[in-house]
């Protein structure tokens, strides 16, 4: 599947082993997000890009999740760019909630999506 030209897939499609990447800013990650994914801001992407290459496994794909698709898009975009193999997640935390996939708020409670 394709979000313009940049490959995405399907929440239901991810399994607990795939590196997870949040793109959004710090008060949608702080209300809920996929526990075990890394969280580096859009807007602070390019300047923290080492944390990605610290932590990504060096064989593996980089699952690129924000709230809808459209800003993980345009970071899996600079990923492939950089030669990471990315992927954009389809509908993003949204779909991620909605398939029931567990929400955290980081703090050991159930988070929400804003």
């Amino acid at each position: 599947m394709q979000f313009g030209s940049v490959p995405t897939v399907d929440v239901d499609a991810l399994t607990s082993e795939d590196f997870l990447l949040d793109v959004r800013e710090d008060d949608e990650w702080e209300a809920g997000h996929a526990e075990g994914a890394l969280h580096i801001p859009m807007s602070e992407f390019v300047a923290r890009y080492g944390e990605l290459t610290e932590a990504a496994p060096a064989d593996g794909k980089v699952h690129v999740l924000c709230r809808v698709g459209g800003r993980s898009a345009q970071v899996a975009q600079y990923l492939i760019q950089q030669g990471v193999d990315a992927v954009n997640v389809a509908g993003g935390m949204q779909a991620w909630e909605a398939a029931g996939r567990p929400v955290s708020d980081g703090k050991g409670g159930t988070g929400t999506i804003v």
